[in-house]
């Protein structure tokens, strides 16, 4: 089906540069944009319970926000239990 829209001037741009970053069309993108609105509106998230081992909290100087600091502190772990 085709339709017209309107879209902010910059919005447009960007939306230009990443489809053609994905190698994809405008058209594409766009629906594919669309399509993944719709399906966050329609899942709720919910909360998911995550098992906890050994101790059951994180320790002071765990970060999820950086994966290689996590990695590092996991690798120091291993050579200090063998």
């Amino acid at each position: 089906m085709r339709t017209t829209i309107r879209l902010d001037d910059a919005l447009l741009r960007e939306a230009k540069a990443r489809a053609a970053r994905a190698g994809r069309s405008l058209n594409e993108f766009i629906e594919s944009a669309v399509r993944s609105a719709l399906l966050r509106e329609r899942s709720p998230r919910e909360s998911v319970p995550l098992p906890v081992f050994a101790g059951g909290t994180l320790r002071p100087d765990v970060s999820l926000d950086s994966s290689a600091k996590l990695l590092d502190l996991m690798e120091q772990d291993d050579e200090h239990s063998r």
